[in-house]
């Protein structure tokens, strides 16, 4: 199975790019399933409901959201009617939605989706991500109940990134970092057999400060005083990701590939044929 995966989309360009560019990437990819981490679609903060709809009808076959899961209000009633929508596993118990489902690609393979939180450097504590992540993975071994299984570890420190990542090494195809919005260059497959790349990068406009117009970022960073709001940057954006390609008996991962498509980086992708 080829399983496309693309980090948290940012705003309107990042919006903007996945509607103009997902249905052919996913093609020319020949991507089985794409998964979507739309955590930061709407403002920057947050996913609403209509954005959600946006980001589904463009190709993706499932969203994963974050610590502004709820940012956008709508979400809480939106989350429960559309089971294509993830939020974390270790969010609050009494939290709208669910933190991993199964789902099937056009062949009718079942493809596992989790994400968890982390917990290092984050605003607020949330329940532990091992544990969470753990129950799940039990329930659902690769190669058995599901042909495949995706983590997207949601967090600040790329050393709990790696943890996660060690933690689940052959109980599930891939674990893949957010949240930074930085793609970073350790995609491997761990010793088990299990994809990992520390962050998968973000969907948005790298002319910016992760994301953000640069101006707000600048003047805190320079005089520590807040006078506006984080906007987010709007030319165009570069979509981010990996391609994961795994073996449907085993369940553990042949390839990973990162993907970046777009102006500002460098480009990459699966070489042709």
């Amino acid at each position: 199975m080829r399983i496309l995966f693309l980090g948290d989309v940012m705003g309107r360009a990042g919006r903007r790019a996945i509607t103009e560019h997902l249905a052919d990437l996913r093609a020319r990819l020949r991507a089985d399933f794409v998964v979507v981490n739309g955590e930061n679609a709407s403002g920057g903060m947050g996913l609403t409901a209509s954005h959600a709809r946006l980001l589904l009808d463009a190709g993706a076959d499932c969203l994963t959201l974050g610590d502004h899961a709820f940012d956008q209000k709508d979400m809480l009633g939106f989350i429960d009617s559309e089971p294509r929508v993830i939020r974390p596993l270790n969010f609050a118990r009494e939290a709208p939605g669910k933190g991993a489902r199964v789902f099937q690609d056009a062949r009718g393979r079942k493809v596992l989706v989790a994400q968890a939180l982390g917990q290092v450097f984050m605003k607020r504590p949330f329940d532990d991500p091992f544990s969470a992540l753990d129950t799940v993975l039990k329930a659902h071994p690769p190669g058995g109940l599901v042909q495949a299984a995706l983590i997207d570890i949601h967090a600040e420190a790329t050393s709990e990134k790696m943890a996660v990542g060690h933690y689940c090494d052959g109980r599930a195809s891939a674990v893949i970092g957010t949240h930074t919005h930085v793609p970073t260059a350790d995609a491997q497959i761990l010793n088990r057999g299990t994809a990992y790349l520390s962050d998968a990068g973000m969907c948005g406009d790298y002319d910016s400060v992760i994301g953000m117009d640069k101006a707000e970022p600048m003047r805190r960073f320079l005089t520590g005083m807040t006078r506006e709001r984080f906007t987010p940057a709007n030319t165009e954006a570069t979509l981010c990701g990996a391609l994961i390609e795994t073996d449907d008996r085993s369940g553990l991962a042949l390839s990973i590939t990162p993907i970046r498509h777009g102006p500002r980086l460098q480009p990459s992708a699966p070489p042709a044929g």
